[in-house]
């Protein structure tokens, strides 16, 4: 693996602990950031068949939060981040988001007794190698998509692995059980403008659903590692205003 794959994939590691971070919501306060002054990579020839892909097998609630996740992440890696930024692909960055759910598509959520990330993470890798990613990418996205839940105190987990995290959490319940104050981490005004972008469509009832769903036909599943997620989802104020 050559270094330069390394941070383009986000391959570095990180602990797995966000409240490693610091002892504030932020490393630098964040500013403002209009959304058009976030570049997606729809240039991009893998992430244009992503998109066409995703938005054939995923529902529109789900897309418009993959959406929503590029943005947070590029607003907190670019004020907390700012080594990582300088090195982290977009275009994997955005391939990360626009598959990270995959597994709950009702075509992949009833497939197999398997649980969304997991199976989400390898239909992700089969997907971007049909679409001509090199393996390295491919398995950082993979990787990071198995891992995306997998929140704890204990070890490392690659920094792709940590911001969608952090992304997917901020946008979810608006909390983090390891950093207090997370809200503060993303600036009120960007949050507003993605928000406006990318439409919510109720999206805190509707993944409630879907977890509670997965828990209610694969009990052992990885969700029920983040307890009571659900209502966590349900009880986000941070974007009800959206909702």
């Amino acid at each position: 693996m050559c270094h330069p794959e390394v941070g383009a994939n986000g391959w570095n590691d990180v602990p797995v602990d966000a409240g490693a971070i610091g002892d504030r919501p932020f490393i630098n306060e964040p500013k403002p950031i209009p959304v058009d002054q976030i570049k997606f990579p729809t240039e991009d020839p893998i992430v244009s068949k992503t998109i066409e892909y995703v938005k054939r097998v995923l529902h529109p609630e789900t897309f418009n939060h993959s959406m929503r996740v590029y943005y947070y992440g590029m607003a907190i890696t670019t004020h907390q981040f700012p080594g990582q930024a300088a090195i982290l692909s977009p275009v994997t960055w955005a391939l990360t988001c626009l598959l990270h759910d995959l597994g709950t598509a009702n075509e992949n959520l009833t497939a197999t007794r398997m649980s969304f990330d997991l199976y989400g993470g390898i239909k992700a890798l089969q997907a971007l190698k049909d679409s001509g990613a090199s393996t390295d990418q491919a398995e950082a996205v993979a990787e990071a998509i198995i891992r995306h839940q997998d929140m704890g105190v204990d070890g490392t987990i690659t920094f792709l692995g940590q911001l969608i995290q952090l992304a997917t959490l901020y946008g979810n319940t608006g909390t983090h059980p390891r950093i207090a104050g997370f809200e503060a981490i993303i600036h009120a005004d960007t949050r507003a403008w993605v928000n406006e972008a990318h439409p919510r469509l109720g999206w805190c009832a509707f993944f409630a659903g879907t977890i509670r769903e997965e828990e209610r036909i694969k009990p052992w599943c990885h969700s029920t590692h983040m307890v009571d997620f659900d209502k966590q989802i349900e009880a986000n104020t941070l974007m009800r205003q959206w909702e």
